[in-house]
């Protein structure tokens, strides 16, 4: 080494042997730690992995190779799960409840035109937005996935299930008519129809929480006006037959009254007709003479004493003749 600290080159060596040994003793370490980090990447890619299993999921998962290729029968559920890239894969499906709406609008659901044509019992088209929701029972995950082999939902939702209801729509609608669709009959015109979904996709553990209509079914102008002009006509019907039947029973009651106040009339001069008899029956010469004798006493009984100021001559042709004071 100099004064100056320069690296003096050993003896019978030179400046370039020097420098390919600094080189590589550089260059071996950073070499060993790539290939520690190229064989940590390819372990835990293909040959062991971890993941999550969120809460509102379920997972499962499937065996690429060995005997027991396919699906396994028992989901996974919330929590880590170490698995090998190399022998199996693991999806997640959620279990919450999905809620799809396919309308002509394009500012609700998708950005394009999904709304459900079907044909009633007369062959009439009615156009409909419909809103359904549904859920994935996670035990029955497993069944799903060999039913439809689909990852994605939205796959599911939008194509497989998205058939499934507008064929069961038709399927019921050919027993309806346009009229009972779009009446009084609508709600169970379409309780009928979340039926056929439901058992449509109860093999595969999906439940129909609910499904339903999103404003009126649309028909044609005019026959949308006739089963409204028909309705009208039927509660203008019902509003007389109401009036006349609450007429009828004014009038009745009005009758009734009559008929009561007669009934009472009769039934009061009845009474007083045999109250006289009676009266005149038990009218005796006796009972005449007690009642004259009553009558004097009780004049008797008024009298204050003093004797009478006038007197009614018998042929006086009822004259008041004044007497003699005493």
């Amino acid at each position: 080494m100099s004064i100056f600290g320069e690296v003096q080159p050993p003896s019978g060596r030179n400046s370039e042997d020097v420098a390919s040994s600094v080189i590589r003793r550089i260059i071996r370490p950073a070499a060993i730690l790539a290939a520690l980090l190229v064989a940590a990447v390819i372990f835990f890619n293909y040959i062991a992995a971890v993941t999550r299993i969120g809460a509102g999921y379920v997972g499962i998962e499937i065996f690429l190779s060995g005997s027991q290729r396919g699906p396994s029968e028992i989901p996974i559920k919330t929590g880590w799960v170490f698995y090998s890239p190399l022998r199996s894969q693991i999806i997640e499906f959620p279990t919450y409840i999905q809620t799809v709406k396919w309308t002509r609008d394009l500012n609700e659901g998708r950005p394009m035109n999904e709304e459900m044509s079907y044909n009633s019992k007369e062959g009439m088209e009615i156009y409909s937005d419909v809103s359904l929701s549904y859920a994935i029972l996670p035990n029955r995950v497993p069944d799903f996935y060999v039913k439809y082999r689909v990852s994605d939902l939205d796959v599911f939702t939008h194509g497989i299930l998205r058939d499934i209801v507008r064929n069961s729509l038709n399927e019921v609608a050919s027993t309806y008519s346009v009229e009972q669709i779009y009446g009084e009959q609508k709600t169970e015109f379409l309780n009928k129809v979340e039926a056929l979904i439901q058992s449509k996709m109860d093999p595969v553990g999906v439940v129909i929480q609910q499904f339903g209509f999103i404003g009126a079914p649309r028909v044609p102008a005019v026959i949308a006006s006739a089963i409204t002009n028909k309705a009208q006509a039927i509660q203008a019907a019902e509003q007389a037959r109401n009036e006349l039947a609450k007429t009828q029973a004014e009038a009745a009651k009005t009758v009734a009254e009559a008929e009561g106040e007669a009934k009472a009339a009769v039934t009061r001069a009845q009474g007083e007709a045999e109250a006289n008899r009676i009266r005149q029956a038990s009218l005796t010469p006796q009972l005449l003479e007690l009642r004259k004798i009553e009558n004097q006493k009780a004049m008797i009984d008024r009298w204050n004493g003093q004797m009478p100021t006038v007197q009614s001559g018998a042929g006086s042709g009822g004259l008041l003749l004044e007497l003699p004071k005493q």
